[in-house]
């Protein structure tokens, strides 16, 4: 097969560019991406050999490679490794199969030299940070257990060379023909080798495989260098004394693909009848991809220090999919599958354990470091409340490290248990109202009765909040009340202030009320008067088993089906508009322009909660014709 010229996918000629015009201050971050990937071809193989899928390779003495060559000014980074075949060498790195490609570019684009380096981790396109310091990079390639290797070649221009190589070692090697050093903007010498030993330690040092450096000494007198530059220890089995936070920070780096150091560093040993240890981390940053259906989520799972999987989802709920870590288990077999996992029970045992050590370090966050803790829940708040619905055994310790935006401070968040602390004298439930925003929320007219009360209300936005008041129900023995289904009471205050008002307004209003059900028969099961409006001429409510709008549209979003409900439709019956109304239905019951205003009525209930007229064309005219009527 002779040689074949491609060109690269849009997105990547686009990341080419990005990097080979690189003004990124920390350029040395391309060495940490290539051994890492290096990192990740020999644990494949090792896992491979191990599970018997690649019985002629060769596991022997598996290792990274550094080779400097100064005179032909190269660095060469070569492994051992799974390696790739032909077709998979186009597919992995010709194009760029990531959805989050878009938005890795734009926030490349965007970010300050601080925090650009690690965007090129975060977005899984490591290979191409080679290109801030190469003028031109070759990789030789064979897949274990394969006769025939693959040479590609590429000067980052939008064309990359393929072609079969019948001679190849097992595994990969990067050779980088570097650009010339250029200290002012931060491109140092990569044939360097202080500079590669400096780079390896403080990024490299705790990768399992031994990094070695083979070529020439700094000063240049050709006698060989064979040393293995990292220590290779495994930070989880150290005690917290031994490590500094610099190495935790790194290691999170490393397993994380983030240049931020992480929010918490929780670590856990067990012992007795089934060992392992944990290193953990949670973030200091949600990932922009943490609520997509393709969400790479998991820790690392080892096995005796033996390498299984990346992403072992079976040993955090999916509503801490966030935290990041590694899990070293003694006693489970190394062939370990994926589907034996989600049945074992040790696996279900670190499950339960490793979750409630997360929630109790976010608990002791939450008491001694208020900053630290309003980072967690801005970023994860939203994804920690869907345990509410999906771990009833955890519910208490989650709904004990939630917190909720108020009306009582516009930057005020509040937990239930403070909620029902100051808890007004006489109040029996706990107020809360749902919308897609604080800004919707503040202007609903459910609020109204319980602004000018002075009772605290918990406004929630995200989109599960919709679903976890329900299945949670009550706390300390309060029922979870939303503002806007079934009727109000708001004490024994309001009902003796009230006295006899409300019953003789009933009376009055029955006729119009009667009438206005029979005209809106499609749209409403009731009308009635309201407790809950100060302001507004109408709302629309829901009864108490009823599902509010959101939650009927996020089910069909889902592809269910959904009856459609009908409200319940509240009347002001001190707002000048439905009281003249009600006049001009006692005195002409029968004038056509009464059902156009009922109709207006409810319409503008609707519009209030932020809905859609169910004719717009239609409300659009009777109002043009309403205003009309004005001038």
């Amino acid at each position: 097969m002779p040689t074949e010229t491609f060109e690269f996918q849009v997105e990547a000629r686009q990341l080419l560019q990005l990097m080979i015009h690189s003004v990124y201050s920390n350029k040395d971050v391309f060495l940490r991406e290539l051994v890492s990937n290096a990192s990740d071809a020999l644990d494949k193989l090792r896992l491979a050999a191990l599970r018997d899928e690649t019985p002629d390779a060769d596991v022997s003495d598996l290792h990274i490679e550094l080779d400097i060559d100064k005179d032909a000014r190269t660095l060469t980074v070569r492994d051992n490794g799974i390696g790739m075949s032909y077709d998979e060498v186009g597919q992995l790195i010709g194009t760029i199969a990531n959805s989050g490609t878009a938005e890795f570019l734009r926030e490349l684009r965007e970010a300050q030299e601080s925090g650009a380096e690690g965007l090129i981790g975060q977005f899984g396109v490591g290979f191409y940070s080679a290109f801030m310091v190469a003028d031109e990079v070759t990789l030789l390639t064979r897949r274990a257990g394969e006769g025939r290797g693959t040479r590609w070649t590429s000067r980052g221009e939008g064309t990359y060379t393929l072609e079969p190589v019948d001679e190849a070692p097992q595994g990969t090697s990067v050779t980088l023909h570097l650009k010339p050093a250029d200290p002012d903007n931060q491109l140092h010498d990569y044939t360097s080798v202080w500079k590669i030993k400096e780079i390896v330690k403080r990024y490299s040092d705790f990768i399992t495989w031994p990094i070695r450096l083979a070529g020439e000494t700094d000063e240049g007198d050709g006698e060989a260098a064979q040393e293995t530059l990292n220590s290779m220890k495994a930070l989880w089995a150290r005690s917290r004394d031994e490590v500094s936070e610099d190495e935790y920070h790194e290691l999170y780096q490393h397993i994380g693909h983030d240049w931020r150091a992480p929010l918490e560093t929780i670590q856990l040993q067990a012992e007795g009848t089934f060992e392992y240890q944990a290193l953990l981390f949670v973030p200091a940053h949600a990932p922009h991809d943490l609520f997509t259906q393709n969400f790479k989520r998991g820790v690392q799972l080892y096995v005796k220090r033996v390498f299984i999987m990346d992403d072992c989802e079976a040993l955090l709920p999916p509503y801490l999919r966030f935290v990041k870590g590694v899990v070293d288990a003694q006693d489970l077999s190394l062939n370990v599958s994926r589907e034996i996992l989600q049945q074992d029970r040790h696996i279900r045992m670190m499950q339960r354990r490793l979750t409630k050590k997360v929630l109790s370090s976010v608990k002791g966050m939450m008491a001694n470091d208020a900053d630290r803790y309003a980072t967690f829940w801005r970023e994860f708040g939203a994804v920690v409340k869907e345990g509410l619905v999906t771990d009833p055994d955890n519910r208490d310790a989650i709904l004990a490290i939630s917190s909720f935006a108020t009306t009582h401070g516009e930057d005020e968040t509040v937990t239930l248990k403070q909620y029902v602390e100051r808890m007004r004298e006489g109040q029996e439930d706990i107020y809360f109202i749902t919308g897609e925003s604080r800004q919707s929320i503040d202007n609903s007219p459910h609020m109204e009765a319980f602004r000018e009360g002075g009772i605290e209300v918990l406004l929630l936005t995200d989109p599960v909040d919709e679903v976890w008041v329900d299945a949670v129900g009550e706390y300390e023995g309060k029922r979870l009340r939303s503002v806007a289904k079934g009727e109000i009471d708001l004490g024994p205050q309001e009902a003796e202030r009230a006295g006899g008002e409300k019953e003789k307004q009933t009376e009055e209003y029955a006729g119009l009320l009667a009438w206005m059900r029979e005209q809106l028969d499609a749209d409403v099961k009731e009308v009635r008067l309201s407790s809950r409006l100060t302001v507004s001429p109408a709302c629309l409510v829901a009864d108490t088993a009823d599902l509010t709008p959101a939650l009927e549209n996020m089910y069909r979003a889902m592809g269910q089906e959904v009856p459609r409900t009908r409200r319940i439709l509240e009347l002001n019956p001190d707002h000048v508009l439905v009281k003249g109304l009600n006049q001009a239905y006692r005195e002409r019951p029968d004038h056509a322009g009464l059902t156009e205003t009922a109709e207006l009525l409810h319409t503008l209930a609707v519009l209030a909660e932020g809905g859609r007229p169910k004719d717009p064309a239609r409300f659009v005219k009777l109002m043009a014709d309403r205003l009309e009527r004005t001038l």
